[in-house]
């Protein structure tokens, strides 16, 4: 367990997920700003690295530990991003994705309340239908898998709820993680690229990809500010995958012509996927000041970062 003196005159922020993507970017971010004092949680052992953060392993589905934890540490704010976000496995697996992304979502809203935290719940485009995008903020949900329907139900229950809430949704995140355990848009084609594979990417499909610093970086901007509401997060590119391999495969200088265009009718998947979201992110822009990266920026930000986790 990874710990460091935590100062008293901070404020407690207290994160779940934190052994996730999304968690190590945001602990390692407020790590190095030392503004608050960074409570980790997640399950199991602690898989972060660095300084500058307590550790607690927890399993949020389980009331009773929530209740404790939370009782205990009385953080200021919560920002709660642990949630089952494969989307095929939600389908497959509905029991057990309701438990962890809509009741977890309960029992951490309710400690909070106890505790008068500011909650800061992490979403998805994918309560979203697919029939239009970009969205700003006040587009009206109507998700089309059962993942997208725990996140909406998850964001009513916080919406509904008197403690001080903000809402971060987002699109697509891709980045990588401590352990290079976690796979995505750029890595697939880079590395299938360079074994010359063919590969069949849709293009059908539009999202604005987000750079898990990106999205760590606009939360923390909403903790920060204290922010109440809905903020759509993400990245400002509208692309569908097809071209965000196209840019992957030029970016590397590998051959482009191994891309095969396809749509989304060409993949047998449990869950229906949303076919065009994507946010428009003027309010988190002039409210938080928030600047994400464009999708080649993050090409190279993960570029270099897949050079130094193999030096």
């Amino acid at each position: 367990m990874a710990t460091a003196i935590l100062m008293p005159n901070k404020k407690k922020i207290f994160i779940t997920g934190a052994n996730g993507l999304l968690g190590q970017k945001l602990v390692e971010q407020l790590a190095q700003k030392g503004e608050f004092e960074v409570i980790a949680s997640g399950k199991g052992a602690c898989r972060l690295t660095g300084s500058g953060y307590k550790y607690i392993s927890l399993d949020i589905t389980d009331p009773s530990q929530v209740n404790q934890v939370l009782g205990e540490i009385k953080p200021e704010i919560i920002l709660h991003g642990a949630a089952i976000t494969n989307v095929d496995v939600c389908e497959l697996n509905q029991e057990a994705c309701y438990e962890v992304n809509v009741k977890a979502t309960e029992y951490l809203v309710e400690a909070g309340e106890r505790c008068h935290s500011h909650f800061i719940y992490v979403s998805t485009d994918f309560i979203f239908s697919g029939e239009t995008g970009p969205l700003d903020e006040s587009a009206v949900p109507s998700p089309v898998n059962f993942y997208g329907q725990t996140k909406l139900e998850a964001e009513q229950y916080v919406m509904n709820h008197s403690t001080k809430w903000a809402i971060a949704r987002t699109v697509l995140v891709y980045g990588i993680a401590n352990d290079l355990s976690r796979s995505n848009i750029i890595l697939w084609v880079k590395s299938s690229l360079e074994a010359g594979k063919e590969i069949q990417v849709v293009d059908d499909q539009y999202r604005t990809p987000t750079l898990a610093e990106d999205l760590a970086t606009g939360c923390i901007l909403i903790a920060e500010r204290l922010a109440k509401g809905i903020f759509h997060i993400s990245g400002s590119d509208f692309l569908t995958p097809f071209q965000m391999a196209s840019m992957t495969a030029e970016y590397f200088s590998l051959n482009k012509d191994l891309i095969k265009r396809v749509d989304s009718s060409t993949f047998s998947q449990p869950a229906i996927r949303p076919l065009k979201t994507g946010f428009i992110i003027e309010k988190a822009q002039i409210e938080l000041g928030f600047e994400p990266k464009t999708f080649r920026e993050g090409i190279a930000i993960l570029a270099n970062q897949i050079i130094l986790a193999r030096s």
